[in-house]
């Protein structure tokens, strides 16, 4: 039933509220702005209840500061800051031990406009002639003046002031600070109550950073004030990697036709709004009539516009934030506001307007300040939060402090002529308000108000806010609900409290919005700034290798350490696994099967030989030399499993020198083989000294030579600059690859270079002997595996450099197994391949058959 209730009520706003243009009743129009509430002593009350827009500021010819355009605009929410002067009244004229015997009272004047109208209601109420009716050197009651309450905008105080200063008089502005009215040598004796907004570019920062909102525009007057916030705003933005999209400044010729003004407005989706109520209205009622529900506001002021009747339910308002300064608040206050009407207050003007408009009353035929068939249960609670809110505002506070801070002031000062005079005039008080001025400058800066509270609030309020949310959705429910606060002297970390479930964004948002310039670099990804463009606009590229980035936005990858990897996503390190060439991994067991199953083959020949070692094609290639060879190739391959396996300084340290030994006495065979048929078979003549080598064996001892030298190059070689174990942190992808650094360049290219020098100059031997009876001819058998051999290493030494980690060892592996299989396979493998399989060549009836007789008799290999 009571939500039926509620939606009625919502449904009937727009009705209300077209009762401003249609349909008015003449004594609506008769009724006098300024109001009086009697009392010994006065406040001047210099509020903007309702004022006067134009759209198209079209001047009057005659009258200044008047358009032919003028629309009227009623503020009901600024009605709060009578019913606050009203409160506080009663209650210090009936607290007994606050200016006993002696009432307060107020002249109210509405503050329609500036410059002339202003100064005629100030001099009004100086003259104490509410009615305007000026007649010079005449009063019939004498009154006494004490200050003066101005506000909610600064030009209509500092306006105000310029007269009150002629005649001393005390001058207490509600309205936002304002360092033009903080100049004490312009304006003497005007003091401002509200607290300072030194953090308030913090605090919506702070708002900012927190919901990552780093692309916003910026309206803001363009007066002091609008350049002063900005350049705070600036300071913080900047410290903060915040940008503006825009700045808009607002003049007071401001109008909505200007188009250029609301270009770019859909840059971004959140919009700061600095200024005061007076200044924006005309931008917020714009913005209203526009909706535009796409942009969250956020701002410094209560927005109290109510326009002509629509039938939207969206609000271009609704979800916005606003950040106001803390106050506790008044629960007595609202109470007093449940028992205010028309017949309570019967001096009170706007009463009677508010009644005849909201609740169908009618103005006497007789009267205009009596009001006939009203509803009874009529109060001021029942309206819609968006009309008028029971809840004291920031500057319903203000005013409320304002007079007490007067009270108390004439309070201090009545004591002080009854200490100097006892006896005189303890009915009432006589004085100038110029002496009220010292009292209420101590009571405004340092004394107790009320309840034993210091006005000095100010210094904790001024770095304190309440930041307010705006549910108004569907349009006319008007709530406005905390949803946190912010305390510049919270520590660093806690001055920022939100409760974000409470949140109501626009309607066009399902989540948190967004408002960024680029979107977000993700983890493994790093800012990159665009040349001409702000530094909130960028774009995103991937972190190099080896580098991370785990954080969104940054501008700067991080490297991984040494012994970590960077994973895929380039969002983590992680530690790398140690890796070597093992016998467990598929390419390190296949090389040492290989390695085993040619040294076993090595070994099965060897047997061949063995076995057959008196056969003529054994005997005939020099039986000796052939086992040496078949020894060392044997060694050759057994050495490749050095290579294999985890290494080790031992390890490290026989892979080259085995290897090197092996291969130099394998060479050095072959050479002393192909040395023995050139020596037996090119040599027609031989003299005394080739006889003495042929007989004594002589081409025999190139192995241990050769041998030697190839020990000589090792030892100097392990010397100086021995192998070592190294690691490889970078070829393979996560792993540290263990392996051996052979320590000299210089050396191990020097034991290859010999090696190859040998295998050329067997090839020479080898190739010089070609031509001989293929009966005892294994030369072009010698001479194809030293080129085979060549081709190998000489192959090996770019691919090798060019290979990194266990691809490395594996090709030195493979070349040493390549390389020694072909001298297996060449230099023997024809021979198996008769002993095996054509037995029948083996013998030395064959032989004969093949080989003519000759002259020459051939020497005895």
């Amino acid at each position: 039933m009571f939500s039926w209730i509620f939606i009625f009520r919502l449904l009937q706003i727009p009705e209300f509220v077209s009762a401003f243009y249609y349909n008015i009743s003449t004594c609506y129009y008769k009724i006098s702005e300024e109001f009086h509430h009697e009392g010994d002593v006065v406040i001047g009350a210099f509020f903007p209840l309702h004022t006067f827009y134009s759209l198209k500021k079209m001047s009057h010819s005659t009258i200044p500061y008047y358009y032919l355009d003028n629309v009227i605009q009623y503020n009901f929410k600024n009605y709060q800051y009578i019913l606050a002067l009203q409160f506080a009244i009663e209650e210090i004229n009936g607290n007994p031990n606050l200016l006993p015997n002696i009432s307060l009272g107020f002249d109210f004047y509405n503050v329609r406009f500036t410059g002339k109208y202003i100064h005629i209601n100030t001099f009004n109420w100086l003259t104490a002639l509410g009615d305007g009716n000026y007649i010079p050197n005449y009063n019939c009651k004498k009154r006494n003046f004490t200050a003066a309450l101005t506000g909610t905008s600064w030009i209509t105080s500092a306006q105000i002031g310029t007269l009150l200063q002629l005649f001393k008089f005390p001058q207490i502005s509600f309205g936002p600070y304002d360092l033009l009215l903080s100049d004490h040598g312009q304006y003497p004796y005007l003091y401002q109550m509200a607290p300072k907004d030194t953090s308030l570019s913090l605090a919506i920062v702070s708002l900012m950073v927190h919901f990552r909102w780093s692309w916003v525009g910026l309206i803001l007057p363009d007066d002091h004030k609008g350049n002063k916030i900005l350049s705070d705003f600036r300071e913080e933005m900047e410290s903060n990697g915040i940008c503006l999209a825009f700045v808009k400044m607002t003049s007071e010729t401001w109008t909505s036709y200007v188009a250029k003004f609301w270009e770019n407005m859909d840059e971004t989706n959140v919009t700061i709004i600095y200024g005061e109520i007076d200044s924006l209205e005309g931008i917020i009622r714009n913005i209203e009539q526009r909706l535009l529900t796409w942009n969250i506001w956020i701002m410094n002021i209560e927005h109290h516009v109510i326009d002509r009747a629509d039938y939207f339910m969206l609000d271009s308002f609704h979800g916005s934030l606003i950040f106001k300064h803390s106050y506790r608040e008044n629960f007595e206050f609202t109470k007093f506001i449940q028992t205010v009407n028309p017949n309570k207050y019967p001096e009170d003007i706007y009463l009677p307007k508010l009644w005849y408009l909201f609740f169908k009353c009618s103005f006497a035929d007789t009267n205009c300040h009596v009001l006939e068939n009203c509803q009874t249960n009529a109060s001021l609670d029942v309206f819609p939060r968006h009309i008028f809110d029971v809840a004291m505002n920031a500057e319903s506070t203000i005013i409320y402090n304002g007079v007490y801070a007067v009270a108390y002031s004439l309070h201090e000062m009545r004591l002080q002529q009854l200490q100097m005079q006892p006896y005189e005039n303890q009915d009432g008080m006589v004085f100038f308000p110029w002496q009220v001025i010292t009292f209420l400058l101590y009571f405004i800066v340092s004394s107790l108000v009320k309840d034993k509270r210091s006005l000095d609030w100010r210094q904790t309020i001024d770095t304190e806010y309440d930041i307010l949310n705006i549910w108004n959705l569907p349009k006319g429910l008007g709530l406005k609900v905390k949803i946190g606060s912010f305390s510049a002297n919270a520590p660093q970390g806690q001055q920022l409290s939100l409760s974000e479930q409470m949140i109501q964004w626009p309607a066009i948002f399902s989540e948190i919005p967004q408002s960024v310039c680029s979107e977000s670099c993700g983890p493994g990804f790093r800012k990159v700034t665009l040349e001409g463009k702000a530094i909130c606009c960028y774009k995103c590229t991937p972190c190099a290798d080896n580098e991370i980035s785990n954080e969104t936005d940054v501008e700067k990858c991080v490297k991984c350490p040494e012994r970590h990897y960077a994973n895929r996503e380039k969002s983590n390190c992680f530690q790398k696994s140690v890796s070597f060439l093992a016998y467990e991994d598929p390419l390190g067991m296949a090389l040492a099967s290989i390695a085993l199953c040619l040294s076993a083959l090595t070994a099965f020949v060897i047997g061949i030989f063995v076995k057959h070692r008196d056969t003529p094609i054994v005997k005939a290639n020099n039986r000796a030399l052939s086992y040496i060879l078949l020894i060392t190739l044997t060694f050759c391959f057994l050495c490749s499993l050095n290579f294999i396996g985890k290494p080790t300084k031992a390890s490290c340290i026989l892979q080259q020198t085995t290897f090197a030994v092996a291969f130099t006495m394998a060479l050095a065979t072959v050479l002393a083989k192909a040395i023995t048929v050139v020596l037996a078979f090119k040599v027609s003549f031989p003299g005394r000294m080739v006889r003495w080598l042929m007989i004594s064996r002589g081409p025999n001892y190139i192995i241990p030579i050769c041998t030697v030298i190839q020990l000589l190059i090792c030892g100097i070689w392990m010397a100086t600059s021995p192998p070592f174990i190294d690691q490889d942190a970078h070829t393979e992808y996560g792993h540290i690859i263990i392996l051996c650094n052979k320590g000299s360049a210089v050396a191990f290219h020097s034991v290859l270079g010999y090696l190859c020098f040998m295998a050329l100059g067997s090839y020479a031997m080898a190739f010089l002997s070609r031509n001989l009876p293929d009966t005892f001819n294994e030369s072009k058998f010698l001479s194809f595996s030293m080129l085979v051999f060549f081709c190998v290493w000489v192959t090996f030494l770019p691919v090798y450099h060019s290979a990194r980690g266990k691809v490395m060892v594996a090709m030195e592996v493979f070349s040493i197994l390549a390389s020694s299989t072909a001298l297996l396979a060449f230099i023997f493998g024809p021979k198996c391949y008769i002993i095996l399989l054509r037995p029948e060549k083996n013998s030395f009836n064959h032989i004969r058959k093949k080989t003519p007789s000759r002259k020459k008799n051939f020497p005895k290999l």
